[in-house]
């Protein structure tokens, strides 16, 4: 079944995510936050609707310092989906994710709201080292309510290949906060801290004899 099978009736949806500053440095979605809801409200809606896409409908978004809570509306088929996001879990875990990907599209195209959707997907694209891909999509999967310590690991890899030294060591640390023994994110941690470091070193200036 697909978003095009006219026999089954769709369902509107309508809830809040909640879109985090620290996960669109620099970005279009980033400047929504420099922009006065007040004065530029319109902007403000018009760069939301850009990012969350034609199928969600923006209906009203309070920005803060750190984040906005957007509410959105869609038309959907919200069971299918899950049913066809599970199936794409399941093949992704058989070790078939380029079918897994597929999938996952095709979830999102029955309930454009589903999170594990998102969160697989994007998984499944950082398995392929497509990693700013991955990113871009494990922050909605983030926005939608998918806050696993799995997917934040993944967006601290991602952050890392793609050269984003703050955002990976930001999201390695949001790791720890819900799992304070994961090896993988304190190895990753030191490593990145370690390369500051030493980066550091390189640059400062040799002190001499006479100036000590």
């Amino acid at each position: 079944m697909n978003a095009s099978d006219s026999s089954a009736k769709t369902i509107r949806q309508r809830r809040s995510i909640v879109i985090r500053r620290e996960d669109h440095i620099g970005d279009p979605v980033g400047l929504v936050f420099l922009d006065s809801p007040e004065t530029d409200g319109d902007a403000v809606m018009e760069r939301l609707g850009k990012y969350l896409g034609a199928k969600l409908k923006v209906i009203k978004a309070e920005v803060s310092r750190d984040e906005i809570t957007v509410e959105i509306e869609a038309r959907g088929w919200k069971e299918e989906g899950a049913r066809m996001a599970a199936a794409a879990r399941d093949l992704h875990l058989k070790g078939g994710r380029r079918a897994a990907l597929s999938m996952y599209l095709d979830a999102l195209d029955l309930d454009p709201m589903n999170a594990d959707a998102l969160r697989g997907m994007g998984l499944a694209l950082a398995e392929q080292e497509k990693f700013g891909d991955a990113l871009t999509t494990l922050k909605k999967a983030r926005e939608f309510g998918a806050d696993t310590a799995e997917m934040l690991l993944t967006m601290g890899k991602s952050a890392a290949r793609l050269e984003r030294k703050a955002s990976a060591i930001g999201y390695y640390e949001q790791v720890l906060k819900i799992e304070p023994r994961n090896f993988v994110a304190r190895r990753a941690l030191h490593a990145l801290r370690s390369r500051d470091e030493a980066t550091s070193s390189a640059h400062s200036p040799a002190i001499s004899s006479k100036e000590q």
